[in-house]
C-alpha cells in the first residue's frame, strides 16, 4: 500500500470511506511510517490483537482499564505497572458513612437518654443514676442553675456544640424534627420497672386507698409519657404497662413526663389482665375508659380504684374489656366523638380526685 510523498508535509491519510485507519510509527530517521491495522509487529505503538497493551502478557479487561491476571494493569511499555486503583464508585460505596452501630435492648430501641431541662433536673434531685450529662455551650440562667445542681452531686459534665445535641435527640422527635432538648441531655440508667405488688405497698406507706393507671396497649411514648405525667399531678401510686404492644419508658416518654417518670412507679407486666386480677385481689375496683360506658359524673370513682385506659386506636381489647368490674366515659358535645389517649385519661384521673374530694 503506497503514499505519495508530501515534502515533510502531512502524509495523506484515507478516510473512512477508504477503508481502516492505518497506525503510525516513527523510524530511525524521524520520519513516519505507515502500516495496515491488522499487521503485528514488536514495534513501539503498533496496534496489537484486541484485548492485549504492550505485547508482554495475557490481560483482560476490567471495564475501562486493562488489568494483568496478577491484578496490576500497565499503561505503555512493561516497566511503567501500576497497582490497580479501584474506582471513584467502588471507593464511595466502601468508605460510605455507616451510623454507629447502638447497643439494643429487647425493651428499648434507643440509647436511654434524659432530654430537656425539667427531665435532667428531677433525674438529679430524685439521685437517679446518671453517667455524663452534655450541656450547651451556651448556657442561661436555668440551665447554669441544673449545671450547678449537677456539680453539687459530683456527676460529669461535658460542654458541647448544639449541633452534637441536635444529632443525639433526632431520633425522638417528630416529623423529621429533632426532639426540644432546650441545651441539656444526659445519658442515664434505664428506667427500674416494680410489680403490681410495689404499687400497692406505695398506697399502704401514704395509709392511702390505691389508686392505679392500667394503660391496654398505649403504643405513642409521648402519650404514654403525658399519661405518666398525669398521673403524678392526680396523686396517682404507679402506672402499669405490658411488655407486648406497648410503648416502654423511653426516652421519649421521659421527655415527655418532664421527669414524672422518676417520682411514679411503673410495673411492666406481661398480661394487663392478669394485673388486672391482682388488684382486684388487693379489693381495688377497675374501671375501664369506654365511650360506651356510664358517663363519668354518673359513676362513683372514689375510693380504691384503677382506670383502665385502652391504646389510641382502638381502646380496650376485648378481654381487658371483660376483665373491668364497669366502663366508664367522657360526656362528649362536639363534631369528634374521641379525645386523645393522654388527655382522656388526665380528665378521668381528676374527676375521680374530684370525688374525692381532693
Amino acid at each position: 500500500m503506497a503514499y505519495r510523498d508530501t515534502n515533510g508535509k502531512q502524509p495523506y491519510r484515507k478516510n473512512r470511506a477508504e477503508g481502516d485507519r492505518p497506525s503510525r510509527n516513527y523510524g530511525a530517521d524521524g520520519t513516519r511510517s505507515y502500516r495496515s491495522a491488522d499487521s503485528e509487529g514488536s514495534a513501539r505503538g503498533g496496534r496489537k490483537p484486541d484485548g492485549v497493551r504492550g505485547g508482554a502478557k495475557r490481560v483482560e479487561t476490567r471495564g475501562e482499564r486493562t488489568e494483568n491476571m496478577d491484578g496490576t494493569y500497565r499503561r505503555g511499555s512493561e516497566q511503567q505497572r501500576k497497582p490497580y486503583r479501584k474506582s471513584f464508585d467502588e471507593r464511595r460505596t466502601e468508605t460510605a458513612y455507616q451510623a454507629p452501630a447502638v447497643q439494643q435492648s429487647e425493651e428499648d430501641e434507643q440509647p436511654y437518654l434524659l432530654i430537656g431541662r425539667n427531665a435532667v433536673r428531677e433525674a438529679i434531685k430524685a439521685d437517679r443514676s446518671i453517667d455524663r450529662i452534655l450541656v450547651s455551650n451556651e448556657t442561661d440562667g436555668s440551665l447554669r442553675e441544673i449545671v450547678n445542681l449537677a456539680r453539687d452531686k459530683k456527676l460529669v459534665i461535658r460542654e458541647v456544640d448544639r449541633k452534637k445535641l441536635d444529632e443525639l435527640c433526632m431520633p425522638f422527635g417528630h416529623g423529621g424534627k429533632t426532639a426540644n432538648h432546650q441545651g441539656i441531655v444526659a445519658y442515664a440508667a434505664g428506667v427500674e420497672y416494680c410489680t403490681v405488688a410495689d404499687i400497692l405497698a406505695v398506697a399502704r406507706e401514704r395509709n392511702e386507698a390505691p389508686f392505679v393507671i392500667v394503660l391496654d396497649g398505649i403504643e405513642d411514648p409521648h402519650n404514654l409519657g403525658s399519661i405518666i405525667r398525669s398521673a403524678d399531678c392526680a396523686g396517682a401510686h404507679g402506672v402499669v404497662i405490658g411488655k407486648r404492644r406497648s410503648a416502654s419508658v423511653t426516652a421519649a416518654a421521659v421527655k415527655s413526663s418532664a421527669g414524672a417518670s422518676e417520682y411514679v412507679k411503673i410495673a411492666r407486666v406481661v398480661n394487663i389482665s392478669g394485673a388486672i386480677a391482682e388488684l382486684k385481689k388487693a379489693g381495688v375496683w377497675v374501671a375501664g375508659a369506654d365511650m360506651h360506658g356510664q358517663p363519668m359524673g354518673k359513676q362513683n370513682l372514689s375510693g380504691a380504684l384503677a382506670l383502665v385506659i385502652g391504646s389510641e386506636g382502638d381502646g380496650l381489647s376485648k378481654l381487658v374489656r371483660e376483665s373491668c368490674d364497669f366502663l366508664v366515659s367522657i360526656p362528649m358535645q362536639g363534631h369528634i366523638d374521641s379525645l386523645n389517649a393522654g388527655v382522656a385519661a388526665a380528665i378521668l384521673m381528676f374527676e375521680k380526685r374530684r370525688q374525692d374530694g381532693k
